[in-house]
């Protein structure tokens, strides 16, 4: 017996509180389980080992030895060794990537081995490693005894000094520890004494039973050829055909003869004896299917009865086709209207089914058969060790195995039903079952013959058109025995109502063929209470129970004796739960009332054994599975012999760990127990089995559950799916159901309240979902039962279209880690100890020093930017800056540096004269990407105005975009307005007065129209430090924010670039961003004139009716460096996808970019990015080029990748790490694992820290934190806020709180870290690089960790190929996730268990609710980032139209 173990190895963790230390655990549960029993102790007997057990987890559990630990009792396994690594993992500190080679924390890698107890005293012996004993160093690391004294000596002297351990310092709490189900103290345990094996009566052989079942056949087929065999049916209930013993061995003798003589060639027949054979016919035509079987055991060929595949996609045919083919199946016997029916190709022939063998379709009716010569004659022999036939059984996941059974199994199996049913030669028999498995077979097909009898086969499509047909045939034919299903009885119930003349007075036995099925009884009752008054008897109804692999297992006898009232069994629910049999009373609704399936089978011995683990025998009160030993029983599954030895050869333990006989038992697949009197009960299938948190449930008992609630008007009784799926590490139920057409939503939702609340009451669990689908919907098996794995297969992938879902994940998953803790607040002393401990550096890094670059920029002896321009208009007046490109990639217009000088004094002179104003207003710049846009930002530092440019209103969009450029020019307070011709109108339009107040514009200038006059001086600041420009943007939370940008940091910011890029005035540079803030603008309109680059210009707006004209402009004036944006980016990847073949045509040649920067203010977009330039590889863009770059409000650029220096670095750090501001190096592809790639190089000049947002003390490298930046091109500070206006100065002059308090940084409000590579920067140094992992402000915290809403995004679009996008967002500590569907609306229900589903794996967080939108919904920005917080807004306001809203309970 194994010792509970802990799950899954953890990386050794101490927690602050030493009580909560749990233990480290064995590597794997199954090596722990092998040491264990390979202990010198041997194994002690298992009734001495269980109470040892309990003695020995009590002591781990109250931690037995003078301890510091005492071990958690979460997962009870706290053995000597743990406890001793406790105490030595109090003092050193293990970090999983840069753990010292030391011989001292051997054991924290390998397993740790738990000891056993010895007798029940609790001395301890020192645990084993390996075969080597363990000894002990002073600190209680076990070391190996082949280790010389000396190594051991060294060791004692390395000891660690004995200093008080840091306790706040190491706290590692990134694990999260998923909570194990503790077992309730209360939960009933089973009391009884052991169970003793039950033995059916003797198998009385009576003298002239035949040798085999064919000798049965010869004889009645010889001796009464005119008795009939069996009646078939049409669909009026006529009959249709009278199959005769004559008939049906004389037609069994030309198959078998056909079987073996007419396929192939003499020399090489297709088929010999031994040979499997698919049997392929339909539900009403068991005639034919009778002559096949048994023709075929004539010829000794094995028949394998399926189903027949109506479509190419059939619901499990796949694996049917597996099954044949496993078999080896090469021909296939069916029936005319069959062959005729099965799907064509245009040739005629039949199509090979998915995933079946080639297949040679053979037609059994006579007509088609040649008789048998005279001379030939089948050979019968006695019933022998031979496989007479295969029945196929399908699994839980849907794989279809098929049970052998020889010929003994059969022929005993048959004589065993006679005597169990006592059946005499020529009773009728009314057969509604399939006759090709299970009951119907065994009885309707096989023991019939043996006995001569005579079945009436009802066939299935006859009860869909009259369900009391069988009833009428019983009355009819004076027929004693009747083979029904519950679903059978229960149809005839609602059916009865119209039937005056019916007498059931001749039935002896009726078989209910799933009587073992908990809620056959009250079909039963029900049926017995109406139909007692015309003749039925209660001693009649016989439940049975039986499994493919057991054959019948038991079945009640018929008796003559009415005055035996059949046994029941009233059962608590709660207890069956643990397995536990605890007799209840009926008024409570938390019972369940099982009736026996009578005794056991003839020649039978059968016990239960525990469902899991070795197969020990239960007590008398207690649930197991039920295992028969018999002769008539299946052998093995075909062609799997690990699977046939675990159901097929199980030998049951007694407790003593003594097997109970010498015979192999078969696990039958059902659960149950033996009662009082040898009466067999069962409870449930091992298949429907779902073990949640611990408790063991029926899928069947669920199922009846549900049907109980009423009212039943809105779903189908029949109609009803249960199953689990694992998500997070246990089981959760699903429950699928049909609903009827007229059901209203309203309708539909209070019953599945109504019946997820019973299921909570009866069974205890909680429903993970409950989805409704329209009527007819749920994949069927052939008999019109829904296909279980197949409906979960559907759920699973998303492609079930519910039209109604429920989600409880809130209720039912309870074993989510804790919430984190926050730790106290570390002083600052230990943090520096520590990280001097710990041998960490602080996380710091720069860019290269401007003051130590030396190179010959000219630029360098301006202060301001408008004397570099007009320095530049007088030494290269023709020199081209700007060259603008149209949509079609010609040259829209161009500007020199005389142009730009020129046009820049026409506009002072405006603003001047018609404008009025003084040195120092703002004035708003409000327009399209161009040329203009420079102009007139030049103009404005001429004339000495601060300008602020702005992107105009969309004209197909003025209601929502025109509000913003007046938001703008408002609360940048600027005097005047300068625009274009167009948009001057645009902005007084009719259009715009709806949006704004028209008349509180500012004066309006129109450039387009300029004085010819130049300025009488050109204005020069009198300080660098005063105001060059405001910067105004939309940052990802929805918030305008305008940053100041003084002379002295402009001029800063472009020397910093033309460094970082090596920009001069012989290069080009191709632009395709938006000009409006940040990094964008300073590339469009600044670093022209700073470096003298010549700058062409790609409005991204051209790139939506062209989207190759970035890439074709960059090919074509063979650029080096070029930046664009995500949207950019992506609209190439999207748009061009299928075009690289015709750009290679058209000459697009990108060999000779060196640099291609995304200009960004997130996490670097690493999917896109790789997407990109794999597209675009084989058009000679090298993947090296592409990079990122980061900049933010505070500052607009701190990064960049630049010409020289390394190539960017990605790494993969833990998710779960980093939801604890924890940064751990993982290898990629692990579990868990975040791909994350460096957002290009620091800038030179700038200097980056990593500190606490909320302590602001400085972190060491492996943490994550606030990037703070300290820079001559910082802004110098928020010129307004608008929408918070309690955002803080601190966001521009923050000083540490220890370490470096002198220096003033600038926090950016984005978490990242430093890590420093292996790779050396263009001055020779290690390469510090700069992660950035995401908005401070779009972090959210639940569960107090920090998740990044991205990392959630990214999960959540994977889990469904119809989600295009997704953004997630909190709302009143809700997780909600709003994804856009590409697809129909019959498909937004799918998402919502998936969604869930991801979220619960991946972040072990509840969403709280799924909104299904449509493509677009989510807003963008115009740097392509999602606007969460406006989503929040419209989400709040009810404004998003959504497809569908599940909130989930």
């Amino acid at each position: 017996m194994a010792v509970p173990m802990p799950s899954k190895r953890r990386s050794l963790v101490v927690q602050t509180s030493m009580d909560a230390y749990t233990p480290p655990d064995t590597s794997s549960g199954s090596e722990d389980e092998g040491s264990v029993q390979g202990d010198s102790q041997g194994t002690p007997t298992s009734s001495q080992g269980s109470i040892n057990m309990e003695h020995w987890i009590s002591q781990a559990i109250h931690g037995s030895t003078t301890s510091t630990t005492s071990s958690s009792s979460t997962q009870s396994g706290g053995s000597g060794a743990a406890h001793r690594l406790a105490d030595v993992m109090a003092q050193t500190h293990i970090e999983n990537h840069s753990a010292p080679p030391d011989v001292t924390t051997y054991t924290s890698e390998h397993s740790i081995q738990v000891e056993r107890p010895q007798g029940s005293t609790g001395s301890r012996t020192a645990p084993k490693y390996g075969n080597a004993e363990l000894m002990e160093t002073g600190d209680g690391v076990p070391v190996s005894s082949r280790v010389s004294a000396k190594i051991q000596q060294l060791v004692n002297t390395l000891k660690r000094p004995k200093r008080p351990p840091l306790r706040e310092f190491f706290v590692d709490d990134f694990e999260e520890l998923l909570e194990v189900q503790q077992p309730d103290p209360n939960q009933p345990k089973p009391e009884g004494a052991q169970m003793l094996a039950m033995r059916g009566e003797q198998l009385g052989v009576v003298t002239n039973w035949p040798p085999s079942l064919e000798a049965a056949l010869q004889r009645w087929g010889t001796i009464s050829p005119k008795a009939p065999c069996l009646t078939t049916m049409d669909t009026n209930g006529k009959p249709l055909y009278i199959l005769t013993y004559g008939k049906l061995w004389t037609r069994s003798m030309k198959v078998a003869y056909s079987i073996l003589h007419k396929l192939g060639t003499k020399q090489e027949p297709m088929v010999r004896p031994g040979d499997r054979v698919a049997l392929v016919f339909p539900n009403n035509d068991p005639a034919a299917f009778m002559v096949a079987f048994y023709g075929c055991l004539l010829a000794e060929v094995v028949p394998v009865p399926i189903e027949v595949p109506l479509t190419r996609k059939d619901a499990g045919s796949q694996q049917i086709g597996f099954l044949l083919g496993s078999c080896g199946v090469t021909v296939a016997l069916t029936s005319d209207a069959c062959h005729k029916g099965l799907p064509k190709s245009p040739t005629g022939e039949i199509p090979q089914f998915k995933g079946w063998p080639k297949l040679l379709w053979f037609v059994t009716e006579s007509k088609h058969l040649s008789k048998p010569p005279r001379d030939w004659f089948p050979h019968i022999k006695d019933a022998n060790n031979d496989t007479a036939y295969i029945e196929y059984k399908t699994c839980k996941d849907g794989s279809v195995l098929g049970v052998t059974v020889t010929r003994t199994a059969l022929l005993t199996h048959c004589q065993a039903l006679t005597q169990a049913c006592g059946y005499t030669e020529a009773e009728t028999i009314v057969n509604v079952l399939d006759f090709k498995k299970d009951v119907g077979l065994w009885h309707g097909i096989l023991t019939s013959v043996m006995n001569m009898m005579h079945v009436i086969s009802i066939p299935y499509s006859l009860m869909k058109v009259n369900p009391l047909s069988w009833i009428q045939k019983v009355c009819q034919y004076k027929a004693k025995v009747a083979c029904v299903k519950s679903r059978d009885m229960h149809w005839a119930l609602v059916a009865h109502r119209d039937q005056r003349d019916i007498n059931l007075s001749s039935l002896r036995m009726l078989i209910v063929a799933d009587g073992a099925n908990p809620w056959s009884i009250s079909s039963c009752d029900a049926f017995l209470n109406v139909f007692q008054s015309k003749g039925l008897r209660q001693e009649v109804i016989c439940p049975c129970a039986s499994s493919p692999e057991a054959l019948t297992v038991a079945i009640r006898r018929p008796t003559d004796d009415s005055n035996q009232p059949p046994g029941r069994g009233v059962l608590s629910m709660h207890g069956l739960t643990y397995g536990v049999i605890r007799v209840d009373s009926e008024e409570k609704l938390s019972v369940l009332t099982v009736q026996d399936v009578g005794l056991v089978m003839p020649g039978a011995i059968m016990c239960s054994v525990k469902p899991d683990g070795i197969p020990q025998l239960c007590r008398t009160d207690e649930i197991g599975e039920l295992c028969v030993c018999a002769v008539a029983t299946g052998t093995s599954y075909y062609g799997l012999s690990g699977m046939t030895k675990n159901t097929f050869e199980v030998f049951p333990m007694t407790s003593s760990g003594a097997p109970i006989s010498e015979y192999p038992f078969i696990r039958t697949g059902l659960l149950g127990f033996v009662g009082p009197g040898g009466l067999v009960f069962v409870v449930g299938k091992m298949d429907g089995l779902m073990v949640v948190s611990g408790r063991r449930h029926n899928a069947d008992d669920i199922v009846a559950t549900a049907l109980a609630v009423e009212p039943m008007k809105f779903v189908y009784r029949g109609r009803i799916a249960v199953f689990s799926v694992t998500v997070l590490h246990d089981e959760r139920i699903v429950i699928v159901a049909e609903q009827r057409p007229d059901s209203t939503e309203e309708d539909s939702f209070q019953w599945m309240s109504r019946v997820l609340q019973a299921i909570d009451s009866i069974h205890q669990v909680g429903v993970y979902c409950l989805a409704l689908v329209p009527a007819n919907t749920l994949p069927k098996t052939p008999l019109g039962g829904i296909h279980l794995s197949e409906t979960k297969q559907l759920f699973l992938e998303g492609s079930l279209h519910p039209c109604n879902v429920l989600m409880c994940p809130h209720t039912c998953v309870t074993n989510l880690p804790k919430p984190r803790q926050k730790q106290p607040e570390i002083g600052p002393a230990s943090v520096m100890v520590g990280n001097l401990v710990s041998g960490k550096r602080i996380a710091q890094a720069s860019g290269r020093d401007l003051g130590q670059i030396e190179d010959n920029d000219q630029a360098r002896k301006f202060l301001f930017l408008s004397e570099v321009l007009q320095w530049r208009a007088q030494t290269t007046p023709d020199h081209v800056l700007y060259t603008l490109l149209n949509c079609r990639g010609a040259i829209a217009n161009s500007l020199t540096c005389v142009q730009l000088h020129k046009r820049a004094e026409k506009i002072a002179v405006m603003l001047m004269e018609r404008g009025h104003l003084q040195a120092g207003d703002h004035v708003a710049l409000v327009y399209p990407p161009g040329i203009d846009l420079i102009a007139a930002f030049y103009g404005c530092l001429y004339a000495g105005c601060v300008p602020i440019t702005v992107r105009p209103p969309h004209p197909q969009n003025i209601a929502t975009t025109l509000p913003t450029v007046k938001m703008i020019v408002e609360v940048s307070r600027s005097a005047c307005l300068m625009t274009t011709q167009l948009i001057c109108k645009l902005l007084r339009s009719r259009e715009a007065a709806a949006a704004v107040d028209v008349r509180t514009w500012p004066l309006i200038l129109d450039t387009d129209d300029l004085p010819k006059k130049r300025p009488a001086q050109i204005c020069k600041p009198c300080n660098p430090d005063t105001l060059a420009y405001l910067d105004f943007s939309v940052s990802t939370t929805g918030m305008l924010a305008g940053v100041k940008m003084s002379h002295a940091a402009t001029s800063a910011f472009c020397r910093s670039i033309k460094l970082q890029c090596e920009l001069y005035p012989s290069r080009e540079v191709a632009i395709c961003l938006d000009p409006y803030c940040g990094l964008g603008f300073v590339l469009w309109c600044l670093c022209s004139v700073y470096s003298g680059h010549q700058s062409i210009l790609i409005p991204p707006s051209e790139l939506e009716t062209n989207p190759a004209l970035w890439l074709l402009a960059v090919s074509q004036y063979k650029v080096r460096d070029t930046f664009c944006s995500y949207s950019v980016m992506e609209l190439c990847t999207k748009g061009l996808g299928s075009q690289t073949e015709s750009l290679k045509a058209r000459g697009l040649d990108l060999s000779r970019v060196r640099t291609c920067v995304v200009v960004a203010e997130e996490r670097p977009r690493i999917a896109l990015t790789q997407s990109f330039s794999k597209l675009f590889k084989d058009l000679g863009l090298h993947p090296r080029a592409v990079s990122t770059s980061f900049g933010c409000r505070v500052n607009l650029a701190i990064c960049l990748q630049g010409t020289s220096g390394p190539d960017p670095t990605t790494v993969y750090v833990d998710m779960r790490a980093l939801r604890h501001d924890r940064v751990r190096l993982v290898e990629r592809g692990s579990p868990h694992s975040l791909p994350l790639m460096e957002s290009g190089k620091i800038l030179p000049g700038v200097r980056i820290i990593i500190a606490n947002p909320e302590t602001k003390g400085p972190l060491g490298d492996s943490h994550l934190g606030e990037i703070w930046v300290h820079s001559a091109h910082n802004a110098s500070g928020y010129f307004t806020i608008y929408g918070d206006e309690s955002l803080q100065s601190d966001h521009f002059n923050s000083r540490l709180s220890f370490g470096d308090t002198q220096t003033i940084w600038a926090r950016t409000g984005y978490l990242g870290f430093l890590r420093r590579t292996e790779l050396t920067d263009a001055n020779g140094e290690r390469h510090d690089a700069l992660y950035v992992v995401g908005a401070l402000d779009e972090a959210m915290e639940l569960r107090g960790m920090r998740y990044h809403p991205i990392d959630i995004e990214t999960s959540v679009i994977r889990a469904h190929k119809s989600v295009t996008e997704c953004a997630v967002f909190t709302w009143t500590n809700l997780l909600v996730v709003v994804v856009e569907l590409d697809g129909s609306e019959q498909e937004a229900l799918d998402l919502v268990p998936l969604v869930t589903n991801v979220v619960l794996e991946e972040h072990y967080l509840i969403v709280g609710v799924v909104v299904v939108v449509d493509i677009g919904v989510i807003p963008i920005n115009s740097r392509g980032e999602k606007q969460r917080m406006h989503l929040r807004d419209g989400f709040l306001a009810d404004q998003l139209d959504p497809i569908y809203v599940a909130y989930n309970m």
